[in-house]
């Protein structure tokens, strides 16, 4: 099986399919520490992220922003000082796509490579 952070991202429209919730439950099980969270009518993938300070956590925000900028997706960011929130759905669906799965994968992948 692939991992979820190795899948591709493909390009999304307004008529692309939102994920199915019983899919969604099992591709959190994947996702340890995300949770849905829907904000304004629309499911949102959620997680914080800890650091030992402001500047450990602003390289994190920047590797994301890289990431982001890679596969033209681009997250909700919350910086602080030791920590990090970052939120992932897509525009076009007003919802969630396979590609917030993956990029949330990778963000979590991003934060284990850090130590």
């Amino acid at each position: 099986m692939i991992e979820l952070a190795d899948r591709t991202c493909e390009a999304c429209k307004a008529d692309s399919p939102a994920v199915a919730a019983n899919e969604r439950a099992e591709l959190l099980t994947e996702l340890s520490g995300w949770t849905c969270v829907p904000s304004a009518g629309v499911d949102r993938l959620v997680a914080s992220f800890d650091f030992d300070d402001f500047v450990g956590a602003l390289a994190f925000v920047r590797s994301i922003a890289e990431l982001a900028e890679a596969e033209n997706h681009h997250p909700r960011l919350v910086l602080e000082w030791g920590r990090v929130e970052a939120s992932w759905w897509t525009h076009a669906i007003r919802g969630l796509h396979m590609n917030d799965f993956i990029m949330a994968a990778r963000t979590s992948a991003l934060y284990r490579a850090r130590e």
